[in-house]
């Protein structure tokens, strides 16, 4: 199974991800917006990973190349490829498949519960309420088919699954301590406190989270190939 994964910042990088592509040995190549905005051809990959970043869906006039992306995510789909995408990349995934993306009524930046609902097998195994992180103002509606599998306080759609082969997640089960540190050093100035924004301190004083949060994004993925490829 090939991966190819796309990075829109140098800041937010794949995390904990790389790590499970290393361990199970799949080839992988990457576009990188920030340095040569160049998409792969379709027959390169066989699963995409769409990564986070400061941008919005809506940002074309700052970002051209997000007309592009969006088409592109949008013929992955109705090619048959199995597709992950985390914060930007679910607002991504949920613009290329017609769903509104809008801005969400609170900030949710920090440590917060996230509500599992189980609807799905890709999500059969985790717990009913997980601490996830959180770094996020935007929010999505959920796409025409697509099961919705999570929530939160500050906000509804957390995650779904369309057609068993793509996935959405709105907030960050792949931080590590590494990238953690680099988003709040990139994006510091969004730390202002409030309902849902926790300060700094917070956000790492509780970085003993980072290893289960990496395992359940881990078993995610594991029941995403599980499921397509056997």
């Amino acid at each position: 199974m090939k991966i190819h994964y796309f990075q829109h910042e140098t800041f937010e990088s794949l995390g904990c991800i790389k790590d499970w592509i290393k361990k199970r040995e799949y080839p992988v190549s990457a576009t990188r917006f920030y340095e040569n905005p160049v998409l792969p051809d379709l027959s390169d990959f066989d699963f995409l990973i769409i990564m986070g970043g400061p941008m919005g869906v809506h940002d074309e006039d700052k970002y051209p190349w997000l007309k592009d992306e969006k088409l592109f995510i949008r013929k992955a789909i109705e090619n048959n490829k199995v597709v992950l995408g985390i914060c930007l990349g679910s607002q991504l995934i949920a613009a290329a498949m017609g769903a509104k993306v809008y801005r969400n009524e609170y900030k949710e930046i920090g440590w917060f519960p996230v509500q599992i609902n189980n609807s799905h097998k890709i999500f059969s195994i985790l717990p009913k309420e997980i601490i996830s992180a959180h770094w996020h103002g935007d929010t999505f509606e959920l796409p025409d088919g697509a099961i919705h599998t999570a929530e939160s306080s500050a906000c509804k759609n957390q995650a779904f699954v369309y057609n068993n082969k793509i996935v959405g997640l709105q907030f960050h089960l792949e931080f590590t301590a590494d990238s953690l540190n680099k988003l709040i050093e990139n994006c510091r100035d969004e730390l202002v406190k409030d309902h849902y924004v926790q300060t700094e301190k917070e956000i790492m004083d509780h970085l003993e989270l980072l290893n289960t949060t990496n395992n359940f994004l881990f078993q995610i993925l594991d029941n995403l190939v599980k499921l397509n490829y056997r």
